[in-house]
């Protein structure tokens, strides 16, 4: 049966007289963003862009009014609490972020903002209960304390040993149940140094050095800039470049409504690498991903919410496929079987069933061994038992083998190899000398 694939679109949206979209064209794409401003000096409530997903625009589409309303204090928001101190007052756009208690993951848009005398919706601080495991080691260091269980948000610092310098930062964090990256602990005299930049070299500096050390510092100005730029030389590299190319700000739209999802109305634009957490309503789950990620100026990696009584479509898997007719939903309870194709061997069990939303793990289909004359002559070998020039062997097969005439093995060896996914340890001969 062909397939057709089709190209999800979306129109122009339904706007305002007073209200301007541009790029102005009769489709766009799935990621296109289309940009708002209103005639007559008016002022804009609610976002300044919109993107296109495959469930059509979010968010909603702004309007253009005359006159807008101040915002008294923003709301209390429970297991966490804005960043700033709250003022009485806060006037049409103004943005309040918040940040979640230790040992809590923040829900939703970090930051709420003032629309037109209403706050958008606060985010949600949900337990984290998972922890994290051991501590990994660092090699050439030591941990300075250690006090477990540890769970989301504590964090451990690490020191060098004497003679080694740090590379990274020397604090790791426990989130999400998992430790984020260690620092390197490098031998001082191998830590490499940084040149001056050729584009401080080629501007007139107060500095005679032409190299310097790991941590140091330099700043400069670029030209017709008042303001300094700072870097600092890590391990050989300056961090960040040493550059006055001028790198365009690239913001996302405020993050899409999903639906299924817990309420993400907002009208901020978020920058380029940040992140928000979605959180499906009741009765649904999460899959995919558990957050979006803006990049480029566009939300990526969305995630779904999907009904927790049907499962998707089965995972599939390399080099086999379900026995049954593929459906796009199937109710709590289902099973689909897995077979592997031709001379491949399945590991795991070949029924998988769909429990709360979700798939139990599917199965794996072990590679075949191909034993062939090319490979016995690099290893000077031949089969013992068999003289086909080409043979294939399962997961789980054995093969024997001996030596060619003339050679001898060239050290204590097993002779009957076993074939795992695909590789074998084949034994070698050599000529005596």
């Amino acid at each position: 049966m062909a397939l057709s694939m089709v190209e999800i679109e979306c129109r122009i949206p339904e706007i305002e007289q007073n209200l301007i979209a541009y790029p102005k064209k009769e489709k766009y794409r799935v990621g296109d963003v289309l940009k708002f401003s209103c005639r007559h000096r008016l002022t804009r409530v609610g976002p300044n862009s919109v993107q296109c997903y495959p469930f059509g625009w979010s968010p909603d589409v702004p309007v253009c009014k005359a006159e807008v309303r101040v915002c008294g204090p923003p709301p209390q928001l429970l297991n966490g609490d804005a960043k700033k101190t709250r003022k009485a007052e806060y006037t049409h756009g103004d943005q309040v972020e918040y940040h979640c208690n230790t040992g809590f993951l923040m829900k939703g848009p970090k930051k709420i903002q003032c629309v037109d005398g209403t706050w958008t919706s606060l985010p949600m601080c949900i337990e984290e209960r998972s922890t994290c495991g051991d501590i990994p080691e660092l090699d050439h260091g030591f941990l300075q304390t250690s006090d477990p269980p540890y769970h989301h948000g504590d964090s451990v610092a690490f020191s060098c040993r004497e003679t080694f310098t740090m590379i990274g930062h020397g604090t790791v964090m426990c989130v999400k149940g998992t430790w984020t990256q260690l620092p390197s602990c490098v031998a001082t005299d191998q830590v490499a140094k940084c040149k001056i930049p050729r584009l401080i070299v080629n501007k007139a500096t107060s500095s005679s050095k032409f190299e310097f050390s790991h941590n140091q510092n330099i700043s400069y100005k670029c030209r017709g800039k008042a303001e300094s730029k700072h870097s600092v030389c890590i391990n050989g590299r300056w961090d960040p470049e040493v550059t006055c190319r001028e790198v365009p700000v690239q913001l996302c739209p405020p993050p899409p409504q999903i639906p299924n999802a817990q309420d993400m109305k907002t009208t901020v634009n978020y920058q380029d690498g940040e992140k928000v957490s979605v959180l499906c309503q009741e009765g649904y789950l999460i899959q995919e991903a558990e957050e979006v990620v803006c990049k480029d100026g566009k939300w990526q990696s969305l995630p779904r919410c999907a009904d927790s009584r049907k499962c998707g479509p089965p995972p599939p898997i390399d080099n086999g496929d379900i026995t049954s007719f593929l459906m796009k939903e199937y109710p709590l309870g289902s099973s689909v079987e897995y077979q592997c194709q031709s001379l491949y061997v399945l590991e795991g069990p070949k029924i998988i069933t769909c429990e709360k939303g979700k798939w139990s793990e599917p199965p794996k289909c072990l590679g075949a061994c191909v034993i062939s004359e090319q490979t016995m002559e690099k290893y000077n070998i031949t089969l013992k038992w068999k003289r086909n020039r080409k043979l294939y062997a399962k997961t789980g097969d054995l093969a024997e083998f001996t030596c060619k005439h003339g050679y001898y093995p060239t050290h204590s060896q097993s002779f009957r190899v076993l074939c795992q996914n695909g590789q074998m340890a084949y034994p070698s001969c050599g000529k005596r000398p």
